[in-house]
């Protein structure tokens, strides 16, 4: 898709600093600014680089663009005011195209500015152009003078740091990056400046940090000439020319949306958004998913709810297989690494769906590509996690009498609601969590079929599901309210009308009769549903909460107390089509409900799906600006439809 703003919209108060837009190079580095060019986070950048997925640096933070037209000095990129609004340059933006990689056009007077960015994939290298029209009068000078942060990604410097120049090489805080052009690159004394963040100070993040200066580029043109800049920033000796990097960067993204097999212009942006988040982790020789842009590295339970739809929706099977082989690899006493740690440290395994939902994705990719040879693979890693879960594991997982799987205890945090502030946890879900029961269920069933068709006996399996299934219904659904309890726990938390359910009915294998599928997927439309995604505890509820931001107290208290998440709206669609029998009447009314879509890949992160919305009325994006398993769970709804489309 492509997206245009105008000077319009661009210059409105706070309008175009509100959103972003995204490079990454499949490391897990990434390039990103706001749609005026100015950094509005202090985790932005024009080159964060990886050193892996969870270790990342923000080398080079904003640029500072000024034209100068015979002695008349005007600032083209701006810079946010301590106030919070956009500062000088602000005016300058004409027009922002995005068609996946931003090109802006910039005009002071009679002269225009083309800007353009790029990543190199595979490297942590960002290149900017610029193509200066200058019809006159006079000859113009674009100076671009780069603002380094050099530090850890999220933690920007609040003091000055030592920082040298030396032959397009900067050097600061035990960090380097190289800065190359097709003009000299000159040294300035180091100048240090502050850099304000007004989307962190609304989140009660750093509301500022100290950035310097300590290079820049002139470009000279004539009158009635076109000139030409590039700047390259590299953490390793820059290799291709910054035009040459912005035309591949330009070249792939394209080719990712042509070669996608969609015919929704939604889903082939999605496409696109999708490839972000598939990084390679040097750490485990794979691949890997990136949680969310920009505060998340690698997790796992993430990555297996993301991975169906990054990459099977996508026909990525060669990605999907590298990253199950990671989790195989980590496998512990039937669970799965929740984070991968750097250096010696011991991964973290504090997840209880993660290894159920790695079944899924072996079932899932078996049963979309027939490889055997790798299922075979896998079998024994499925095997582990289905005796661990039955016998019983760390967490205090494991399986009751009764056949469901309990989990957690004390201040464990094993589902995907997490939240825990000092010694509170919001949302205490302890005991018998619906979607992990849904998982097993599910997952026994596929284990049952993974085990014919490596010839071996699923029976065992079977059984285990048919006992799951019994007390699944017995004990979660609820006659009188007509769907299902979050939780078995013998608190009032077990009744919350929440949107885990859902998966009870998306799943593979499905736990419930279809009496009680379309009344869940009733009661989850009617209180939970929004055009941006479920809420996470019903509006009536007296424990709802509204709105998502400030201090990070706040905003903990709040995440899974209604806040609205993209996600479980992607079960939520493939449950409505299949509880109306996936006809073409269901994927009409699921389009509908996707009305928005175009809308919401060009609010917040240009081409994405965020993190959050708020609860009662979701607006402006919340969280990450680009978050992995909202675009997976929603890729797999178009791929579905899609499907129907064809059938019919």
């Amino acid at each position: 898709m492509k997206f245009t703003f105008d000077n319009t919209e661009l210059t409105r108060q706070g309008a175009g600093e509100g959103g972003c837009w995204l490079l990454t190079n499949g490391l897990g580095g990434y390039m990103s600014a706001s749609a005026l060019f100015s950094v509005t986070r202090c985790d932005q950048g024009l080159l964060v680089a990886a050193e892996s997925p969870s270790r990342r640096y923000c080398l080079v933070h904003a640029l500072r663009e000024e034209l100068d037209r015979g002695g008349e000095k005007v600032y083209i990129s701006p810079r946010s005011r301590e106030d919070g609004g956009p500062g000088d340059g602000a005016g300058c933006a004409v027009s922002l195209e995005w068609d996946g990689v931003p090109e802006w056009v910039c005009r002071a007077g009679s002269v225009a500015v083309t800007r353009r960015c790029g990543m190199e994939y595979g490297r942590n290298t960002s290149a900017v152009t610029w193509e200066v029209d200058n019809p006159g009068p006079g000859p113009c000078t674009l100076t671009v003078t780069p603002v380094f942060q050099m530090a850890q990604k999220g933690e920007p410097p609040q003091t000055p740091i030592p920082a040298s120049f030396d032959r397009g090489r900067v050097e600061a805080g035990g960090l380097a990056v190289y800065v190359a052009s097709n003009q000299a690159v000159t040294s300035v004394p180091v100048r240090y400046e502050t850099v304000y963040y007004p989307d962190d100070e609304r989140d009660g993040r750093r509301s500022s940090g100290v950035g310097f200066a300590c290079c820049r580029v002139s470009l000279t043109v004539p009158e009635g000439e076109k000139g030409n800049l590039f700047i390259t920033f590299s953490a390793e000796k820059p290799g291709r020319s910054g035009a040459e990097i912005v035309s591949e960067c330009r070249d792939r993204q394209r080719g990712l949306e042509e070669g996608s097999g969609y015919a929704s212009p939604e889903a082939r942006e999605l496409v696109r958004a999708a490839d972000a988040f598939i990084a390679h982790r040097a750490s485990t020789g794979g691949k890997t998913v990136i949680a969310g842009y920009p505060f998340f590295g690698d997790w796992g339970r993430d990555t297996m709810i993301a991975l169906p739809g990054l990459t099977l929706a996508t026909g990525r099977f060669e990605d999907a297989k590298s990253i199950l082989r990671t989790f195989i690899h980590y496998e512990r006493d039937g669970l799965l690494p929740n984070y991968f740690p750097e250096g010696r440290e011991e991964p973290q395994y504090n997840s209880a769906d993660a290894p159920l939902l790695f079944i899924n994705g072996v079932w899932l990719y078996f049963e979309r590509t027939g490889d055997a040879g790798f299922l075979r693979e896998a079998w024994p890693t499925v095997k582990n996690i289905v005796s661990a879960y039955r016998n019983g594991t760390r967490y205090a997982i494991g399986m009751d009498a009764d056949g469901l799987i309990a989990a957690g205890e004390g201040f464990d945090q094993v589902t995907w609601m997490d939240v825990r502030v000092g010694d509170i946890l919001p949302t205490p879900r302890h005991g018998k969590p619906v979607e992990i029961n849904a998982y097993w269920y599910s997952d026994l069933r596929a284990a049952a079929r993974m085990a014919a068709a490596l010839g071996e006996d699923g029976a065992e399996f079977d059984a285990l599901a048919d006992r799951a299934r019994e007390s699944f219904n017995d004990k979660f659904w609820m006659p009188d309210r007509g769907y299902l309890r979050d939780v078995l726990s013998g608190t009032p938390a077990d009744t919350q009308m929440r949107c885990n359910q859902i998966w009870a009915v998306s799943m593979p294998f499905a736990v419930l009769p279809p009496e009680r599928e379309r009344g869940v997927v009733e009661a989850v439309g009617r209180r939970l549903w929004t055009s941006r995604g479920l809420r996470t505890l019903s509006p009536e509820d007296p424990e709802f909460r509204s709105t998502y931001g400030g201090p990070q107290l706040q905003r903990d208290l709040a995440y899974h107390q209604g806040t609205v998440w993209p996600f479980p709206v992607g079960g939520y669609y493939l449950a409505y089509l299949k509880t109306h029998r996936n006809t073409p009447d269901a994927a009409r009314q699921v389009r509908r409900m996707l009305s928005d879509m175009p809308a919401i890949l060009r609010e917040g992160c240009l081409g994405q799906i965020p993190e959050i919305y708020d609860g009662l009325v979701p607006g402006p994006s919340r969280g990450c600006f680009a978050q992995a398993w909202s675009v997976g769970e929603l890729l797999r709804v178009y791929e579905k439809l899609e499907e129907i489309g064809r059938e019919d």
